[in-house]
């Protein structure tokens, strides 16, 4: 059409009675309540879908007459009541008063993403959705809390895939205006609140948005603003776009201007949490803070470190963000030269063990006290990976721990179990989340009211697989009857074809296509008429990732094959919505990664606590929560083999498990229509997982082993100007000098052996070289022979006067040992102050 298009939008006024649906509306409450979701999708189904499930966006583009009606409809009136007291009662229930959270000070959390909600598109994947968790649990234990993130223009690209499986990735500007935020502002409320930081000589600015989750609020940084250069305005426009440029003034950002923004808003965080290391620069603008106002180098960064939290997520090198010191040095001179603080002392802080260059983990380390990974088996990997920053220090011993991840039941709950659970579980059981006997209840359930809710959630999810193959059909120009004849299996109408799903990131550790290494194999799997078999993958590959998107492709022309068509589905536009349908819906989800590449992996969690049954390597999350009975595991091949050996070796498991376990099972019908000891293991699924892989739980963990540790032990060093911090700094500054000349050697005749209950003495000599024996702890480290040192019991000498050397120190042990058979026994010294936060910190040790 000739002429030029112009734009207005005209938003209707909204009636007095529904005034409040924009109090619903600028709360992310609605992202884990739905029937505040099912409210805002009756006023226009079509129009909330359209705008992808966004409240805010809705009541800016609906009809008028459409809510008028609203306003009059009896029925949506006592709704709408119903969802506010819910809403008033949520927001308004007061901390219980014995809790302690409140006594510890507020937690800022501070990551790359958020993944809260669709309507909120600043998320990429687990790291994100794990923030967004994090918060809602902090929201429900009434938690002093806020997050601290980055505002892009584009989040995450919406994937199409074409006929030849190429994957394509369109990103999309967000229009704020639309998005559930709003401007912060500043104290005294009469400006919006921007931000300055520094970047390579010139100053950038960032404007603060909020995003309200429930009790807690995420701050959120954009710098797209007309006082910064065209480039400025670019740094936070996508989410994990650009070059290694882009990537580290985005963590400026982030780090220094997060920390920024909360001194202007007034807030004083006792814990600081780095989810993942690329806020780690928050730990420089806080030394740099301490050195400003008198304080030494040293005892700001032991200061600093105390109450800071750093989590892990990346089980490879290669995953940690590095950049070259001459890259990064024009950044950081400016706060540098402010504080007086030497370049060098700041870009040693980020030199690995063995590399040359910056590494955020590193500086994420150092400067923090409390360290962990995110499972068990991350953990370990963890500690393995990152024992340089402690050499002398066994890898079981030093500083990582590990909190398992965990998920936000009534974000990935459906709500058709919730209303489940409240019949049969009794009501209060949300607040009993711990409690393994409120779970042993859902064995109670009747088999075939059981059924009947899965069988409605699969019904569900097929229902929504279609409508997004129907797009991409539409769009790719196929008709429909190749789309019926691919969905025959796929029948929401008749949901009683074994359903399999795979969807995840289509990175290659996570092996998408295990499945096809031996395609006869799989064609008998999928090609048993009596019991057929649908796989459903879904998921994207970064734009950059080539041998990712590869994948797809050969998902997508695997689908395609005579075969195999209608037999393997890939389903485009992987989105939180999407992630919904598949966990709650396919009958198996599976999840076959290279050991000990999972970190944890939250999918199999939402999928399990829904009645689904994990079919996984023992790997990530798994490795806990596989009992034997809740779901199939692939024990992963020996690590000596192979790449193409070990993907061959549990490939084979895999079509085991499949055809021998998995099929027969799922159709072992009887005259009920249902195979009972499917729902026997579904119902020990969900039993065993509910309890145990919550972010309720999780959160626990970390208030408990690393929130409330790091608010004590930061206010116990900052105490004073700093007192303590100086002192414990003075002493580590000593110790390093004296260290290499510490030695340690027996001075008596060790026994052979001896009688149970019988005392053995032990006597040694340490040569100090200058420190006093109070600076030491003397230790003698005990096993059985067949175990490892890590299931040691520890039993420490006590000093007892000057040794036969110069300068040396006796310490004596009266040994009895609590164990009969052949003993391993060994003595170390290793440095000790009562200020440490870790007995190993400082990750020196001398073993005789």
């Amino acid at each position: 059409m000739p002429g030029t298009a112009y734009t207005i939008d005209i938003h209707p006024r909204i009636p007095a009675r529904l005034a409040r649906l924009t109090d619903l509306a600028g709360n992310l409450w609605y992202s884990f309540d739905r029937p505040t979701r099912i409210l805002f999708a009756r006023l226009d189904p079509a129009l909330w879908d359209a705008i992808g499930h966004c409240p805010k966006a809705m009541l800016k583009r609906i009809d008028e007459q459409r809510l008028i009606t609203a306003a009059e409809d009896a029925s949506f009136i006592q709704s709408l009541h119903r969802v506010l007291s819910a809403f008033d009662t949520y927001m308004s229930e007061p901390q219980d008063a014995t809790s302690a959270d409140a006594d510890d000070g507020l937690i800022a959390y501070f990551c790359a993403e958020f993944g809260i909600h669709e309507s909120l598109p600043i998320y990429s994947g687990g790291l994100g959705i794990l923030a967004g968790d994090q918060c809602k649990a902090a929201s429900d234990r009434r938690l002093p809390f806020v997050g601290v993130g980055l505002l892009y223009r584009q989040g995450y690209f919406v994937q199409t895939v074409d006929r030849s499986g190429q994957q394509h990735a369109d990103y999309r500007d967000a229009e704020f205006d639309d998005l559930p935020i709003a401007p912060a502002r500043t104290r005294d409320g009469t400006a919006d609140l921007v931000v300055d930081i520094p970047l390579n000589g010139r100053i950038a600015q960032a404007k603060v948005w909020q995003a309200v989750v429930g009790r807690v609020t995420v701050y959120l940084l954009d710098t797209d603003l007309p006082s910064n250069s065209d480039h400025d305005r670019d740094i936070a426009h996508r989410l994990y776009g650009g070059d290694a440029v882009t990537r580290l003034e985005q963590e400026i950002v982030l780090g220094i201007g997060g920390v920024r923004a909360l001194r202007m808003l007034g807030l004083k965080p006792a814990v600081w949490h780095i989810n993942e290391g690329h806020a780690a620069f928050l730990i420089v603008e806080r030394i740099a803070e301490r050195v400003n106002s008198g304080q030494s180098l040293e005892a700001s960064i032991e200061a600093v470190a105390a109450s800071t939290v750093f989590t892990t997520h990346t089980p490879v090198p290669a995953g940690h963000d590095h950049f070259r010191d001459d890259a990064l040095i024009p950044y950081l001179e400016p706060i540098c030269k402010d504080a007086r603080i030497p370049v060098e002392s700041v870009l040693d802080l980020g030199h690995g063990p063995t590399s040359a260059d910056f590494n955020m983990t590193a500086l994420a380390l150092r400067g923090s006290r409390h360290h962990n990974g995110v499972s068990r088996i991350h953990g370990r990997v963890s500690s393995r990976l990152l024992q340089g920053f402690w050499p002398d220090i066994p890898e079981h011993e030093n500083p990582v721990g590990a909190v398992t991840n965990g998920v936000h039941l009534p974000t990935f709950l459906a709500n058709e179990w919730i209303d489940t659970f409240d019949r049969f579980l009794g009501t209060g059981w949300q607040r009993r989340l711990a409690d393994a006997s409120t779970w042993d209840q859902i064995h109670a359930i009747p088999d075939h009211f059981f059924w009947s809710v899965r069988q409605y959630l699969k019904s569900q999810m097929l229902h929504a697989v279609r409508q997004r193959m129907e797009l991409q059909y539409l769009r790719n120009q196929e008709s429909q009857s190749h789309l019926d004849r691919v969905l025959r299996y796929a029948d929401a109408a008749n949901p009683n074809v074994l359903t399999i799903g795979f969807a995840r990131r289509f990175a290659t550790y996570k092996r998408a296509t295990l499945l096809f290494s031996d395609p006869d194999k799989l064609r008998m799997i999928v090609g048993d008429r009596e019991r057929p078999v649908v796989f459903v993958f879904a998921g994207k590959a970064h734009p950059a990732d080539k041998p990712g998107q590869e994948l797809i492709r050969t998902v997508t022309q695997m689908a395609r094959m005579p075969e195999f068509e209608g037999r393997l589905l890939f389903v485009e536009g992987y989105d939180l919505r999407l992630a919904r349908r598949l966990v709650t819906g396919v009958d198996v989800w599976l999840n076959n990664p290279v050991y000990p590449l999972e970190a944890s992996g939250t999918s199999g969690m939402k999928a399990g606590i829904n009645g689904v049954i994990n079919l996984s390597v023992l790997d990530g999350w798994w490795g806990e929560g596989y009992l034997g009975d809740n779901g199939w595991a692939v024990q992963p091949a020996a690590s000596s083999l192979e790449p193409e050996e070990r993907d061959r070796e549990e490939a084979r498991t895999l079509y085991e498990i499949i055809q021998g376990n998995v099929v027969p099972l799922y159709y072992d019908r009887r005259s009920s229509g249902h195979s009972a000891e499917w729902i026997r293991m579904a119902k020990r699924s969900m039993a065993t997982l509910l309890p145990r892989f919550s972010a309720a739980r999780m959160l626990g963990e970390y208030v408990e082993g690393y929130y409330r540790p790091a608010a004590r032990q930061g206010a116990r060093l900052a105490a004073d100007d700093g007192r303590a911090a100086l002192a414990l700094a003075s002493w580590k500054t000593r110790v390093h000098a004296a260290w290499d000349g510490v030695q340690l050697r027996r001075i008596d005749w060790p026994r052979a052996s001896a009688m149970f209950g019988d005392t053995v003495p032990v006597e040694v000599a340490v040569k100090l070289n200058g420190l006093d024996a109070a600076d030491v702890i003397v230790e003698l480290v005990l096993s059985r022979s067949v175990h490892q040192s890590h299931e040691s019991a520890r039993y420490p000498l006590a000093p007892a006067g000057t040794g036969p050397g110069a300068d040396e120190q006796r310490f004596v042990l009266d040994l009895k040992p609590e164990l009969c058979g052949r003993l391993d026994y060994r003595i170390r010294v290793y440095p000790h102050h009562s200020l440490l936060t870790h007995p190993f910190e400082l990750g020196l040790m001398r073993w005789a």
